[in-house]
């Protein structure tokens, strides 16, 4: 029996259900931003952005560890490391202190998931980055600052 055919015929038939949903009505696009924060993402300063992910009132913590270089020479591709060692760590954001807009990603942690991103960012200007993490009912964060010799975000 040949493994290659069986899973083509899978994801075709897999394709095809998913298309008669959506032709059917039972399945739309715009159900799946339901849970986008519209607000936070377009938030253009630092407070906005903390407000909306519920991070207004975190407190610093040194179980969360932000690997990024010291020096990014360009900030259209600077690469950050986010590690939460506090259990039971639900999301994890990331925020760029002085970009046009702050809040650049949030994570969810399903299931148990081990507190850990690793993604490259945008930087416009020399800042801290910021980890923002929801673990039991409380916010904590931690930050580090990246200097940024070629902006990233229009500079």
């Amino acid at each position: 029996m040949n493994t290659m055919r069986r899973t083509l015929l899978k994801g075709a038939g897999g394709a095809g259900i998913v298309g008669i949903a959506m032709a059917a009505g039972m399945l739309k696009p715009t159900a799946v931003y339901a849970a986008w924060n519209k607000a936070g993402f377009e938030s253009k300063d630092l407070g906005s952005a903390l407000g909306a992910i519920g991070g207004g009132d975190a407190a610093p913590s040194g179980d969360i560890s932000v690997k990024a270089p010291d020096i990014a020479e360009n900030g259209a591709v600077v690469p950050v490391e986010i590690t939460s060692n506090i259990a039971g760590t639900e999301s994890l954001a990331i925020i760029g202190e002085k970009n046009a807009l702050p809040l650049i990603a949030v994570f969810n942690m399903m299931n148990g998931a081990e507190g850990y991103v690793s993604t490259r960012i945008k930087m416009g200007a020399t800042s801290n980055v910021l980890a923002v993490v929801k673990a039991g009912g409380k916010t904590y964060k931690a930050h580090k600052e990246v200097k940024v010799t070629i902006g990233g975000c229009g500079g």
